[in-house]
């Protein structure tokens, strides 16, 4: 499919896609704390917590606009760090909560690109915690 210009981050009308890797209810408080986060900073955001692969939900919200994509999984639970992934590039870093809504915070507002927030912040590219079997 071939997608026509794709909407900046200033003027996406969502600009952040929370996404829980999983159903597990244990990613559900997280994802709340966070929309209600982005709320209070003035950022729309929303969630998609159906039953599709974590791919496919990224993909239908890059068709619909949505410039960011947050990813709670495991290692949030485990060190409250979480995953910020730019549609464009489809790339992601990996940062503590402040870190990451100042840098959604900077690219919503234009201060800063994709580029910069790569620069700043560790780049992500698979977990990094055990996650013990139950």
């Amino acid at each position: 499919m071939i997608l026509g210009p794709l909407l900046p981050s200033p003027v996406a009308p969502t600009k952040v896609l929370l996404v829980p890797l999983s159903s597990n209810a244990q990613f559900k408080p997280e994802v709340r704390k966070l929309s209600q986060r982005l709320r209070a900073m003035g950022i729309s955001s929303r969630v998609d917590d159906s039953s599709a692969s974590i791919g496919k939900r990224y993909s239908r919200n890059d068709e619909l606009g949505t410039p960011l994509g947050i990813t709670v999984d495991f290692q949030t639970l485990q060190d409250q760090t979480i995953t910020l992934r730019d549609r464009d590039s489809t790339t992601q870093v990996r940062a503590d909560e402040a870190k990451i809504l100042e840098a959604i915070k900077s690219l919503v507002d234009g201060s800063k690109d994709w580029a910069k927030i790569q620069e700043e912040l560790p780049k992500f590219e698979g977990q990094e915690v055990e996650v013990a079997q139950r």
